[in-house]
């Protein structure tokens, strides 16, 4: 029989772990948070309501006015546990999702009173996901978006919850507006937990490391991970983001997989298994621990005991300068002198064609260009859109939310509008870098409050009221007059890159020494990093990539870390790649001697080595070989660059057959999209931004063939979210990817009854059809939708998938087949048309 350890009662239960224990347990909370403390967190909601009886498909935040006692159980069953928080039910309190069945504001006041009633030492108001995809995946705007999470930090504000946690995310940037968002609304906590598969990422491809970077930055009290997996995956999470952020820790795991047994979800990790892999999530540096699906009050009984007996764990955070996309990380520690280039090519300053770009929204471009600014090297791209004549605002968040979504990348904002800054900043997925600030009051009052505000590290001139100074100790002096009023607003001095600004040296040749003095006094006198604009040391001369590359190449022997850079500028990428072997940051020589074996001259333009032949634009670079116009396109539907595609497909159509276009081009792009989407080569916005690419091709092909000819569609599926399932990320993610690969897709929405799917048959003649369900509880919907047809439409195929589904819950609720995700539900149909014409 399995033992499960009892928690104590309140009267003999021991004060946490802390350095101030005699201060009892009344600021356990408090001490939990500054790293003092354990703080033990509660169980499964939901897994707890059915098991005591909540009907499938019911909506848990109704259950706080249909049935309270039943929410009010399963607090007190956790109180008893031992749980110190108790988590509010209302994982789905939005007005989305809500869907004016009652008000958020009525929902959380409703369930704060019942947690505390249930006599919760702390209540956490529970923040869930919107259930919708962010632009330009999905429908939901950024601005849509926070007026939800606004909604709900008004009504957390109005009750007495202690804290709030944000949870279940998948998508970076909707955690940070949840918190940002939120964080203007109370002056309580907030932890922040994201969910993540068994590759170690999101379902949109964010890493660990970035997630805890971007939502401390931003302001959680706390960040970590829960759902989806058992403690025993979650540990190397855990291990990923515990050296790189000061909050503490939490983690909420699931009881290990579902699988199901008749209409219920059984989870099989017990309390004990469960504890034992939770002692390994408390080494790799957890302190808030609790539970998710399939947890109980045993669970959170056997944690409570295990963390009255363990000691804090201990971790180590060495101050480091860091920005983030929402999957890399670049650091630079603070005491250390490794060397990150910023690409400086998005930058409208002397470039005809980028200007022309910006005037006419050819955010393609702009995309060729960090891609290419990546592919040599960059590890940080300077975003830069200021014309007079635009919109910089509406424009540099454009051009952020289209460079994110296939590159990625740490961006670089650039501006001196602080609207622009702000905009940028609420549309970046992770954390970002501001360019610039500088020592003027009226500079340091309008940025410093955008950096603190949205998690960003910061790029100050070394500039005030009076210009530029001439010599390097007055630059030093307000490079210390930026960190200390950085200091005073929230930002950390070691998240701070101090720019001591080259100027050409045509016009002073005694400047450079300045600022290569400047550069080595920073860098002695404070724990920052160094930035330089490093080729306008060359304005005026001739053969200015070799002054530049001179002028680097001193620059980092003087403590440069972070050159603003054309990292496709051959010499420049010689100094970096020396740099890199004789500073010990190219471990082994491998990089150089990669680059370099055989050769015993310079390196070609980095134009002249692209395999493609597709430069930046999509012309062809001088002295290298033609792609053909297939091969073009084949190679941008891989990058996700749509902009040239139509032109390409026209001119191909000129001279080949519309479904040999479809087949050799398009769909054999899209299949090594899928491809490299399967190996973790890619991820979701990537895959989509293919997608999108590929139906750039399509809609050209659809133009250009006579009416009649809709044969160029590969075959008809009806797509539905099945019954009290309102989550439709993935079957919208489904339905884009495979109309762009030439199916043709009747979209039936969300929350759809097992009658309207078969209806949809009936009417429509097509006899494939595609479910997705994210919730456990929806799963019966799912069966009895599949049974129906089965009764109705005996011909019907169906094919299921969502976040719960695993190949087992497809054969038990009767399913031909189970797609894991959009890229293999595009494969799937593509073998099952060819196999099976008769579908179509």
């Amino acid at each position: 029989m399995m033992h499960v350890p009892q928690a104590p009662s309140a009267a003999e239960k021991p004060v946490r772990q802390g350095p101030d224990a005699a201060s009892g347990s009344q600021d356990l909370l408090g001490r939990a948070l500054a790293g003092q403390s354990f703080l033990l967190l509660d169980g499964a909601l939901g897994s707890m309501l059915q098991a005591r009886g909540m009907q499938p498909g019911a909506i848990p935040e109704l259950l706080l006015f249909e049935d309270p006692e039943l929410v009010a159980g399963v607090h007190e069953a956790y109180v008893e546990a031992g749980a110190d928080v108790i988590t509010t039910c209302t994982f789905g309190a939005n007005a989305r999702k809500l869907a004016g069945k009652a008000t958020v504001a009525e929902v959380y006041g409703r369930a704060v009173q019942l947690a505390r009633e249930a006599g919760a030492r702390y209540v956490a108001a529970d923040v869930g996901p919107t259930g919708a995809l962010l632009e330009p995946l999905g429908p939901m705007s950024v601005d849509e978006c926070e007026a939800l999470y606004r909604e709900q930090g008004e009504a957390i504000a109005a009750t007495d919850a202690d804290l709030v946690i944000i949870e279940t995310m998948g998508d970076l940037l909707e955690a940070k507006t949840a918190l940002i968002a939120i964080k203007e609304q109370v002056d309580i906590p907030i932890v922040c937990t994201m969910t993540f598969g068994e590759d170690g990422l999101t379902f949109l491809g964010a890493s660990p490391e970035a997630c805890a970077v971007t939502l401390a930055a931003a302001g959680a009290s706390a960040v970590g991970v829960n759902c989806s997996l058992g403690p025993d995956k979650l540990v190397p999470l855990i291990g990923a983001m515990a050296p790189l952020v000061e909050v503490p820790l939490v983690c909420q795991a699931n009881a290990g997989l579902p699988r199901m047994e008749g209409d219920a979800s059984v989870y099989d990790l017990g309390p004990e298994p469960y504890v034992a892999a939770a002692q390994d999530l408390i080494a790799a540096g957890v302190t808030l621990v609790g539970g998710c699906c399939g947890t109980t009050d045993a669970h959170i009984a056997a944690l409570c005991t295990l963390l009255d007996r363990s000691q804090l764990p201990q971790r180590q955070v060495e101050p480091a300068f860091t920005v983030a996309s929402s999957q890399r990380v670049v650091r630079l520690l603070a005491a250390g002198h490794a060397v990150a280039p910023v690409g400086e090519r998005i930058n409208p300053t002397g470039k005809k064609r980028l200007k022309k770009a910006l005037r006419t929204g050819d955010f393609d471009y702009l995309v060729s260009e960090a891609l290419d600014q990546e592919d040599a090297g960059a590890a940080i791209l300077d975003v830069n859109v200021g014309l007079p004549e635009i919109d910089e605002p509406a424009c540099l968040a454009t051009a952020v939310t289209q460079i994110q979504a296939v590159c990625d990348l740490p961006l670089q904002l650039d501006s001196t509008d602080p609207a622009a800054l702000i905009e940028a900043c609420r549309h970046y997925a992770g954390k970002p870098l501001i360019n610039s600030v500088n020592g003027s009051v009226e500079s340091l009052a309008a940025i410093l409050p955008i950096a603190h505000k949205y998690g960003a590290a910061l790029v100050g001139l070394t500039l005030d009221e009076s210009g530029i100074p001439q010599t390097a100790s007055e630059r030093v002096a307000i490079a210390h007059r930026l960190v200390e009023h950085a200091q005073a607003a929230g930002i950390a001095p070691h998240d701070i890159a101090i720019d001591c600004l080259a100027m050409a040296a045509s016009t002073n040749q005694e400047a450079p020494a300045q600022i290569l003095k400047a550069l080595k006094q920073v860098r002695q006198e404070l724990p920052v990093q160094t930035m330089l604009g490093v080729s306008n040391i060359s304005f005026g001369l001739p053969l200015r990539p070799l002054v530049n590359a001179t002028f680097l190449a001193e620059a980092l022997g003087a403590g440069l870390t972070l050159p603003i850079v054309n990292p496709l500028d051959p010499r420049l990428a010689d100094v970096l790649a020396v740099h890199y072997l004789l500073d010990g940051q190219d471990a082994g020589a491998a990089s150089y001697v990669d680059r370099y074996a055989g050769r015993t001259d310079a390196a070609p333009s980095y134009r002249e080595t692209r395999t493609s032949g597709v430069g930046a634009a999509g012309e062809v670079p001088e002295g290298a070989a033609a792609a053909t116009p297939a091969q073009q396109a084949y190679d941008l539907i891989l990058k996700g660059r749509k902009g040239p595609i139509p032109a390409l497909v026209s001119q191909l159509l000129e001279t080949q057959d519309p479904l040999e276009v479809i087949d050799s081009v398009l769909i054999a792009a899209l299949d090594e999209v899928g491809a490299r989407f399967e190996s973790g080569a890619m991820f979701l916005p990537q895959l989509m931004a293919s997608a999108e690419a590929a139906g750039a091709g399509f809609d050209v092909i659809k133009a250009a063939m006579p009416k009649g000819e809709a044969a160029a569609s590969k075959g008809r599926v009806i797509l539905a979210t099945v019954k009290g399932d309102i989550h439709d990320i993935g079957k919208n993610i489904v339905k884009m990817l495979l109309e762009n690969y030439g199916f043709t897709v009747i979209d039936l929405g969300r929350d759809v009854a097992p009658e309207a799917v078969l209806h949809a048959v009936e009417d429509t003649g097509a006899h494939v059809v595609g479910l997705s369900a994210l919730m456990t509880t929806t799963v019966k919907a799912m069966g009895e939708t599949i049974d129906l047809l089965r009764e109705k439409a005996p011909n019907t195929y169906v094919f299921v998938g969502g976040a719960v589904l695993n190949p087992e819950y497809a054969q038990m609720v009767g399913a031909d087949a189970y797609a894991k995700d959009a890229a293999e539900s595009a494969r799937l149909l593509t073998e099952l048309f060819e196999e099976r014409p008769d579908l179509r």
